[in-house]
């Protein structure tokens, strides 16, 4: 995996074994999984290559598909009826909207910043809005059904994830739809469903731009594999428990985490660490 793997085979194990960890535990909690994966290259000086990266996103997402069950045999077997076909629809229209803005960043050659002060501002940012958020709801009637406004501002809310590390794509859109009034458990699940087709979407364009250009030759597979089915496992497990968990609790605990990790950053940046 070019850079991943020019160390030995004993240190290559270590990272991918901790990078799966870390990916499956933050892909869908709303804290960053890519600003914790930059944060984790750094600690451990050993750069993941963005194919590497991207394919263990893919399996961590592929992961939790079984926790939908309820809502994919309604696509499956209740796609006549109209509720399924505005949900699917307003899905749809998000993953577009954030599918369309990403190329349009592709095309325009935008990379993510690779550097670790941008990541804290964003953890802070995001754990300070989701602390003032979760006190303004407090006690304000939650809609359990998906508007267009909703589908929208969740799109974009993807996007801006998508320009800034450390935002968290599930962290933006479930803020954003906390906003518009719905439940914690409704957004969880609606940002959640369009996550899955945008990241599996760019994780396959990504893995065919590679391999067309002759871009994987260096790429140790067998880490890949390893490294995903250990983000696709924890995944599971985490998603499994948060989404029980945001049906009786507020998202207060997130943003606390999300300060915390933002100060040790800042700490780690001040000490001359990263």
């Amino acid at each position: 995996m070019g850079r991943l793997f020019s160390g030995g085979m004993s240190d290559t194990l270590a990272v991918t074994v901790i990078a799966g960890i870390v990916e499956g535990i933050t892909e869908f909690l709303p804290v960053s999984s890519t600003g914790h994966l930059l944060v984790t290259e750094k600690l451990l000086h050993r750069p993941l290559s963005e194919l590497f990266n991207i394919v263990i996103q893919s399996g961590a997402v592929l992961a939790v598909l079984p926790l939908f069950r309820g809502r994919l045999e309604q696509f499956a077997f209740q796609w006549r009826e109209r509720a399924t076909q505005l949900y699917a629809a307003k899905l749809a229209l998000a993953f577009i909207i954030t599918g369309i803005g990403g190329l349009i960043l592709k095309k325009a050659g935008w990379k993510l910043p690779e550097e670790a002060l941008p990541v804290a501002w964003a953890l802070l940012i995001g754990g300070v809005a989701f602390i003032g958020i979760e006190a303004w709801i407090k006690g304000r009637p939650r809609a359990m059904e998906v508007t267009w406004q909703v589908a929208v501002a969740v799109g974009l809310a993807q996007l801006l994830a998508a320009i800034f590390p450390g935002t968290s794509r599930s962290g933006a859109s479930i803020l954003a739809a906390l906003i518009l009034g719905m439940g914690r458990a409704e957004a969880t699940e609606f940002s959640f469903l369009v996550g899955i087709p945008t990241m599996l979407a760019a994780g396959g364009y990504e893995i065919f731009h590679k391999m067309h250009h002759g871009g994987t030759p260096d790429e140790g597979w067998r880490m890949v594999l390893l490294g995903t089915v250990i983000s696709a496992a924890v995944s599971f497990v985490v998603v499994k428990w948060l989404l029980g968990y945001v049906r009786t609790h507020t998202f207060t605990i997130f943003g606390w985490y999300r300060i915390l990790a933002a100060a040790l950053i800042f700490g780690l940046l001040f000490a001359g660490v990263f």
